[in-house]
């Protein structure tokens, strides 16, 4: 009776080996890496798929077309130069821009991340300003999906640092 057990869990694994996945890997402010099948701002696309269960004979092989060529990716530029790696700032608005090359189109949406937590802006802003930060560490990205085909490019984190007079310093009060 056990036989049948394993036969029948090796025909469902079987089953499910041949099929391709979409997976989602991100890594959160804290740096522990997570995958999901659900797109998360910042994350990146990984297709996992087996190999064909059989491979055709040499001969049956047919030289590929030119028009069956899948196309290139086109090259991006997508970088935040606002504010800049290990940027300190004493006070007032923090200034916040990308650069992205091409330009953004009407089909691509930017989400930003500010300590892995989104921030409200519209989903076409390039350059916005951060005011009233507490004391502290900051990672700041940015991700652009493209709305009709889901594909995502993340920046590079950028860490700023946000740093205030104590109020108990002598040379701070006035």
């Amino acid at each position: 009776m056990h036989l049948w057990r394993a036969l029948i869990a090796l025909c469902v694994l079987a089953a499910f080996v041949g099929r391709a996945a979409v997976v989602y890997k991100w890594t959160d402010a804290d740096g522990v890496v997570h995958f999901s099948d659900q797109p998360v701002p910042g994350a990146e696309k990984i297709i996992t798929g087996a190999a064909p269960a059989r491979a055709a004979a040499p001969s049956q092989v047919a030289p590929p077309a030119a028009a069956a060529k899948p196309k290139p990716p086109a090259e991006t530029a997508f970088s935040i130069e606002s504010p800049t790696p290990d940027a300190t700032f004493f006070a007032g608005a923090i200034s916040v821009r990308a650069h992205l090359e091409p330009a953004l189109q009407p089909n691509q949406a930017i989400a930003w991340l500010l300590n892995g937590e989104p921030l409200d802006q519209p989903p076409d802003a390039l350059a916005f300003q951060l005011d009233d930060l507490a004391r502290g560490t900051y990672t700041l990205n940015a991700t652009v999906t493209d709305t009709d085909t889901h594909e995502t490019q993340s920046s590079a984190a950028v860490t700023f640092y946000v740093q205030k007079p104590s109020m108990l310093s002598p040379a701070h009060q006035k």
